[in-house]
Order: C-alpha cells, then sequence, then structure tokens
C-alpha cells in the first residue's frame, strides 16, 4: 500500500494551487460580495477551474491512449495518475470548504468523500483503471462550466436584475445538458464499466471488493445526480407555472 505518499509534490501542489484560487476569489473577484456567498462563489470559481481543466486532460489523455477504455489490464501512466492527483487535491480543498462552511451539507461532504475514495485508490493502490475513471471524470466535469457560472448568477440573482436574467435564462439550458450526461451518457457508460468488470477484466489488477465498491459509489453519485436535477426541474415548472399564472391575472 502507497498511502504514504499522498504527501508527494504534486498533490500539495495542486493543493496549494486550488487554495490560492479560493482566496483569490474571496478576496478580490468577489470581495464586494455578501460575506456568506463570497465563500459560496470563491468554492464555484475553484470548481470551474478544476472541472474545465480537468475535462480537457482527460479528453487529451484519453485521445493519446491506444488501448480500450475499459481495459483495466494496463497500468495508470504517469500522465492519467497526475490527472487523479489534480482532482484528489481539489476535492480535499472542497471538502475543507464545505466542512467549515456547510457541515450540515451531508450530502455533498459524502459526494467529497466517496470520490476522494475511489481517486485515491485507483491513484495510490491499485495503479490501474485510470482511464476509466477519467473518461467518467469528463462526463462529470463537461457540464462544469456551465453548471458553475449558472450558480453564481443563482447567488446573485436577488441582488441584481442581470445576475436574476441570466439565471432564468441558463436554467433550461443547464438542465437540459446535464439531464442528458448525467441521465443517459453516465447511466451508459457505468453500465458498460460494470460488464466489464463482472465479466472479468480487472482480475489480477483489480480484486472484486475494490471494483464492487467502486462501482457502488459511482452508481450511488450518478442516482443522487438524477435526483438533484429531477428536482431542478420539478421547481423551474413551478415557478414557471407560479409566473404564468400571475401574469394572467
Amino acid at each position: 500500500m502507497e498511502t504514504l505518499k499522498i504527501l508527494e509534490p504534486n498533490l500539495i501542489g495542486f493543493s496549494l494551487f486550488f487554495s490560492i484560487i479560493y482566496f483569490f476569489g474571496y478576496f478580490f473577484i468577489f470581495k464586494d460580495w455578501k460575506e456568506k456567498l463570497k465563500f459560496d462563489a470563491s468554492s464555484c470559481i475553484m470548481s470551474l477551474v478544476h472541472g474545465t481543466l480537468a475535462a480537457i486532460l482527460s479528453i487529451y489523455s484519453i485521445s493519446q491512449t491506444s488501448f480500450q477504455i475499459l481495459d483495466f489490464s494496463i497500468k495508470n501512466s504517469t500522465f492519467q495518475e497526475m490527472i487523479l492527483e489534480y482532482s484528489i487535491a481539489y476535492f480535499l480543498v472542497d471538502l475543507l470548504h464545505y466542512l467549515i462552511f456547510h457541515p450540515s451539507d451531508i450530502l455533498f461532504i459524502a459526494h467529497h468523500l466517496a470520490t476522494l475514495y475511489v481517486f485515491l485508490t485507483c491513484r495510490f493502490i491499485v495503479h490501474h483503471g485510470g482511464v476509466t475513471l477519467i473518461s467518467l471524470l469528463v462526463l462529470a466535469e463537461i457540464t462544469s462550466p456551465l453548471q458553475n457560472i449558472w450558480s453564481l448568477a443563482r447567488y446573485r440573482r436577488i441582488d441584481t436584475p442581470m445576475a436574476a436574467k441570466l439565471y432564468d435564462k441558463l436554467s433550461p439550458v443547464f438542465y437540459m445538458l446535464y439531464s442528458l450526461v448525467r441521465g443517459i451518457l453516465g447511466p451508459l457508460f457505468v453500465y458498460k464499466m460494470g460488464l466489464a468488470f463482472a465479466s472479468g477484466k480487472g482480475d489480477g489488477v483489480i480484486c472484486r471488493p475494490m471494483w464492487m465498491s467502486w462501482m457502488v459509489v459511482i452508481v450511488s453519485a450518478i442516482l443522487v445526480s438524477i435526483l438533484w436535477v429531477m428536482n431542478l426541474w420539478v421547481d423551474l415548472f413551478r415557478e414557471r407555472h407560479r409566473k404564468l399564472l400571475k401574469k394572467c391575472n
């Protein structure tokens, strides 16, 4: 087990990188925002940087891969493990944000802990399955730019009409894209991933308890994402219906 190597330079450097982004957002970008919103907005900026770069780096890594995405027999490349370290650092810093400012948000804290479990075990214990996980990372983060802009507009929609207008326009677009990725493409990929594991493609490199725990975590994350976006759709239709009734009256 190589868990003692978790303090390696890449991970420390990426953690400092995300911490700097967080505090830059707090002290400069959002310095005029309300105090509570400044912390959440800084988390959004950190998420935006992580998600955008993670998706780009993962797509590049996948494009350079000559073997199948669901081939677990190939050991993680150095570049793939660097991407995992980059994401691990982000989730660690953002987890700290939630533990300090939103300790009652059990859902997000559990999500971050579960994601860290999968990435940490892939990077520091089994050293296989990296290309599969970064493929999932692409699906998870491809909506990050739109989601974080939507989140920032949501935070400010009560204070500024421009933010409220942007929020109203982005909401259905973001919900549709998120529903497509998390409700269709993600489950389809995870289904194929499960079949590959069940057929024995991970045997000898990823033990059964490990890949089964990965599947439980990933499937749970997808189900939570689907429930989250379903609630957003319900709120959207409820709000549109309320505005329509108000206009008619």
